[in-house]
């Protein structure tokens, strides 16, 4: 059994966790949300932790059900955020209607349409907030998004996430 799989998950307060057969369902704060258990791990739930137990043996996927299920306990007590900034001259985003109107250099404005369960916000025209309670839907819109107009290693103009380090490249010498 991996490291990982061997910690326990701790539940924090106000959050509500149902095991039925191959089964979890989350209800928290911020949503509730429900995962299928890999059919060779067993999960176990005492007061405040959950535990992840290998049926088989070596099992590969103790430690990823392990993280999906801690994953998923943050996600309904505290949620995922991912900040995305627009770094060139007339980049802009704004949202209406749950869709993301982007204009970032082509000729049409780019519009992304996404789901009610996902919260986008733009606190000023160059930066864009995407929250939720799924990392994985957080962090897939948010790679979508940033897939329209990636940053260019010259300039450094594109979309880009707000913690990441471009290596800017060195212009052509006459």
């Amino acid at each position: 059994m991996s490291r990982i799989a061997k910690q326990p998950v701790e539940i924090p307060n106000g959050v509500e966790i149902n095991i039925k057969d191959n089964l979890i369902s989350f209800k928290g704060p911020k949503g509730e949300m429900s995962m299928d258990v890999h059919s060779t791990v067993n999960v176990n739930k005492d007061d405040k932790t959950i535990n992840v137990e290998v049926k088989e043996k070596n099992s590969a996927m103790a430690g990823t059900m392990r993280a999906l299920i801690y994953n998923n306990v943050i996600g309904v007590s505290q949620g995922y955020e991912k900040k995305l900034n627009l770094v060139g001259v007339g980049y802009k985003a704004e949202v209406k209607n749950n869709q993301l109107h982007l204009a970032l250099g082509f000729s049409h404005p780019v519009v992304y349409d996404y789901e009610k369960a996902i919260d986008i916000k733009t606190p000023t025209p160059t930066e864009i907030i995407i929250s939720g309670i799924s990392k994985q839907r957080v962090g897939q819109i948010a790679a979508e998004i940033r897939a329209f107009r990636p940053p260019e290693p010259y300039k450094g103009k594109g979309v880009k996430y707000s913690d990441e380090n471009i290596i800017r490249k060195e212009a052509k010498k006459k």
